[in-house]
């Protein structure tokens, strides 16, 4: 699996290439700023993208600019972001096409190797892998979506669960309830987002990022 890195400080992005080396990646580029970034993604066209927001020459929103031109022009471009702040308005940017194939993790939280991996991975084949923390912040009360109003209280933290990239068997186990009962949590959701049959893995990005969309 070929990756694109982009990350201003060298000790974090040199650090990144040889744990990614060191689980099976290629890196194809490993990059400092946005602009280096946009032309290496447009030219390599790695399965997947680790960016940092900020990226010079700003330090604002660089980074993300330059992958969400990049995904203008390669539909469907896997992109993992990785930042110290939650920063909403970005994050919601990165969502807003609906096409799935994102992730948005904080630096601080980046601890576990397996479960970054597993992140990478999960993105890189076109799924979810969002900052429990992030999720929280892009959920405050007060929706008035009235399809997700109609969810329960039991619904909506599978829900949140399944944004987060979990699957049956964690969300089972993070609420204390048995894989079947999910499930059937998860069908309901889908019938009450009017997400319709299809392929249940595309079902379950489209509901991470139907909850993650609509929230205001």
């Amino acid at each position: 699996m070929r990756v694109v890195i982009a990350e201003d400080l060298f000790l974090l992005r040199d650090g990144l290439v040889r744990l990614l080396e060191a689980s099976g990646f290629q890196v194809a580029a490993a990059v400092d700023n946005a602009p280096s970034l946009l032309q290496a993604l447009l030219r390599e066209r790695p399965d997947i993208a680790i960016v940092d927001v900020r990226l010079p020459p700003t330090f604002t929103d660089d980074g993300l600019r330059a992958v969400l031109e990049a995904r203008n022009k390669l539909p469907g471009l896997p992109v993992l972001v990785l930042s110290q702040y939650v920063e909403q308005i970005y994050a919601r940017e990165l969502l807003a096409d609906g096409s799935g194939a994102v992730g948005y993790l904080l630096k601080e939280r980046v601890m576990n190797t397996d479960q970054f991996i597993d992140s990478v991975q999960r993105v890189a084949a076109g799924g979810t892998a969002m900052d429990p923390e992030v999720i929280s912040r892009l959920l405050v009360p007060g929706s008035k979506d009235e399809a997700l109003n109609r969810l329960t209280p039991r619904e909506s933290e599978v829900l949140q669960l399944l944004a987060e990239g979990r699957t049956n068997a964690a969300i089972a186990q993070r609420l204390f309830v048995t894989e079947h009962a999910v499930t059937k949590h998860i069908a309901n959701i889908f019938d009450k987002l009017g997400l319709v049959q299809s392929e249940d893995d595309n079902r379950r990005v489209m509901a991470a990022l139907a909850y993650l969309n609509r929230a205001t």
